[in-house]
């Protein structure tokens, strides 16, 4: 059942109903209901229908509303799988074309180097993958993503993650847990940082802000402005969560990124 269906139901049932009970008394009932009566009847009739049928349309807008939030979800994490297995293609295909290169011309070094980066590509993308369906809050998954990414970069990260619960719907939590990932990965592939920060506060029940910096040699104007894939796929997902995106060089060096929202998180 549609939204345009219960609409029309809730517009014309209770004229309906009213208008035909009225037009049965009338014609046909006068004679053995009083109106006093006929006024009784029919309030308490109007009041019991009216109760039957808004407890149906409710939990059906219910039923309707948790369908709509698990395709969400599942639309998200297939675009999340899309991703990934964007940036699992386009690294490897680079690093697979330099390797043939390199290997053509005797560069043996240059070769190994290439087999490094095609590994640790894949190693990400693995990572990346088992990452997505560990049960817990948001805060306590992003908590064990942050530090099995320490540990497979090297960096060094400082976070402050505080998510009131169920503050975020499942859908918007693979579009955040999308950024950070995005985020983190263009840290580890280009920002040669040794330290990095994030800090996710919801401010109150309406807003939220996402933080994320490095140390490292900072992004150039340019590829602020290009259309990779990588930042493009940032962009999206910050228009999807109504919330502002800004990419910048940091004070004292390195990348800032920040992404606020003042429409809170889940629906509400």
């Amino acid at each position: 059942m549609t939204y345009r269906t219960l609409y029309w139901l809730t517009a014309l049932l209770p004229p309906i109903i009213i208008g035909g009970f009225e037009f049965i008394r009338h014609d046909f009932l006068l004679p053995y209901l009083s109106m006093e009566d006929g006024n009784v009847y029919i309030t308490i009739l109007t009041l019991v229908l009216s109760f039957l049928f808004a407890n149906w349309m409710f939990r059906t807008i219910e039923r309707m509303n948790a369908r709509l939030v698990e395709e969400q979800a599942r639309r998200a994490v297939y675009e999340e799988r899309e991703r990934l297995a964007r940036e699992l293609h386009d690294g490897i295909a680079q690093s697979l074309f330099f390797l043939n290169v390199k290997l053509k011309q005797g560069h043996l070094d240059d070769a190994r180097i290439a087999v490094s980066a095609i590994d640790n590509h894949v190693r990400q993308a693995i990572f990346n993958l088992r990452s997505l369906p560990e049960e817990g809050s948001l805060e306590q998954r992003l908590e064990n993503w942050l530090a099995q990414w320490s540990a497979l970069s090297g960096v060094d990260i400082v976070h402050e993650i505080q998510v009131s619960d169920n503050f975020f719907s499942p859908a918007q939590e693979v579009q955040v847990f999308g950024i950070i990932q995005e985020a983190f990965a263009n840290i580890r592939k280009h920002s040669q940082a040794r330290h990095a920060w994030i800090s996710l506060v919801t401010q109150d029940s309406r807003s939220w802000m996402l933080t994320i910096e490095d140390d490292g040699i900072g992004i150039s104007p340019d590829s602020k402005r290009s259309k990779k894939y990588g930042l493009s796929m940032m962009r999206e997902r910050a228009r999807q969560l109504d919330a502002i995106l800004e990419i910048k060089q940091r004070e004292g060096g390195g990348t800032l990124i920040s992404l606020i929202s003042q429409k809170g998180g889940e629906n509400r």
